[in-house]
């Protein structure tokens, strides 16, 4: 594969968000737990979405190449913003800078598609043709542009901060980036919504038919829907700079378990073996077993609203002790004043 080129460095106290144990650029689980299962990723984290609880990682905070994972992104970022029921037309910008070899769902040239088509094309085959559509239609008057910008804006909102988008789709780009860590945020701001989670667990949808095109089925890619017991959905990624990706929440017995992977090799187990292996392990841990947690955008609002309060509460009381300092002086000037006087 491509040489990865060097991320940004991440300083200390991003590499902390979540707890100290987590800034580590190793391994960090429970110390009762029993060993990790070994895996290519460079990168993995599994943790609790219900609970926010990070059960154990390696790497967390690492930036590496997201591949087709950063469709995650885009969808926590425009599902709650368009209308699922509007109808769209592909223009050829759309389509123009992506290779026929690439993750299509199939869209043509003047095609009208609906909103929640677009959105299953993108999750069921993660149609990179999909997410440039999605991009643009909610870019406003930015165009594709505008809805890369927002990405990053809720990327920036949920505490995602080693996550950069660079395309939408998730295609390599310059300075494009994610962590595990930022992963598991984002899907758990996608799986708190039902209409993601029904259009992630879609096992079949057709797409409707077009005046050069007739109508067709795409089928679920995540093949873990039928063989791991309580899964909700997930979603790949590949390339050749990011190797193999994968996000995937399981749910059983009241534990709702996130593992995002990164920077994963074909063999011997795949993206998808790996993150079995990792479920597996992480339901085994006690529901308590915890080495950090997941952040929400409401404790930053809270912890500004907290500095604001400190800031007026500081402010207030320097004023009230300048008036004690000073009226006292005042007095005593007056006195020195009337004693001096005949």
């Amino acid at each position: 594969p491509p040489a990865l080129p060097t991320p940004p460095p991440v300083d200390t106290a991003q590499r902390k968000v979540g707890g100290d144990a987590l800034a580590t650029a190793g391994l960090v689980i429970p110390a009762d737990a029993p060993p990790a299962p070994a895996v290519t990723a460079t990168a993995w984290q599994v943790a609790d979405l219900n609970s926010g609880e990070v059960l154990g990682g390696c790497g967390p905070h690492e930036r590496r190449t997201p591949a087709s994972v950063q469709k995650l992104l885009l969808a926590a970022t425009l599902m709650p913003r368009l209308d699922p029921k509007q109808v769209v037309e592909v223009k050829r910008e759309d389509l123009a800078d992506l290779d026929p070899g690439s993750s299509l769902m199939g869209l043509v040239e003047g095609g009208r598609y609906p909103i929640e088509t677009l959105w299953l094309g993108l999750l069921l085959k993660s149609g990179n043709d999909a997410a440039n559509v999605l991009a643009r239609v909610g870019g406003g008057e930015k165009g594709r542009q505008g809805g890369v910008d927002a990405m990053n804006e809720e990327a920036r909102r949920l505490r995602a901060n080693q996550t950069h988008a660079a395309t939408p789709s998730g295609l390599d780009g310059p300075g494009q980036y994610t962590s595990a860590y930022d992963l598991a945020l984002i899907a758990r701001a996608c799986f708190a919504r039902e209409d993601f989670r029904r259009y992630i667990a879609t096992r079949v949808a057709e797409v409707p038919a077009q005046p050069n095109k007739p109508a067709f089925q795409i089928t679920n890619d995540n093949t873990l829907l039928d063989r791991v017991p309580g899964m909700l959905g997930g979603k790949t990624g590949f390339t050749q700079l990011a190797r193999q990706t994968y996000v995937g929440v399981v749910e059983r017995d009241g534990r709702r378990l996130a593992v995002t992977l990164l920077g994963a090799e074909t063999a011997p187990l795949g993206s998808l073996g790996e993150a079995i292996a990792l479920l597996d392990w992480g339901f085994a841990l006690p529901p308590n077993s915890s080495v950090g947690r997941l952040v929400t955008p409401e404790e930053k609002k809270s912890s500004s609203l907290a500095f604001l309060v400190t800031g007026l509460g500081v402010a207030a009381g320097l004023t009230v002790m300048a008036l004690v300092v000073t009226t006292p002086l005042r007095r005593r000037r007056g006195e020195r004043r009337g004693a001096n006087q005949p």
